[in-house]
């Protein structure tokens, strides 16, 4: 899909909230005492919780 002309980044909202995600990645890497984010602390900057996985597939 390509954007129309003259279209920005704040008119797509999807893309908005992609940045912000990553910003929030961001500062919490730059402030981590490890070398790398855990998966643990990944999912609690996204504020996601990995429940048991769905039988038969893996998350």
């Amino acid at each position: 899909m390509v954007p129309s002309p003259g279209a920005t980044v704040q008119d797509d909202p999807v893309a908005l909230a992609e940045i912000e995600l990553c910003g929030e990645l961001i500062i919490a890497a730059s402030t981590a005492d490890e070398e790398r984010l855990s998966f643990a602390r990944i999912d609690e900057v996204l504020e996601v919780d990995r429940g048991p996985a769905p039988c038969g597939r893996l998350p």
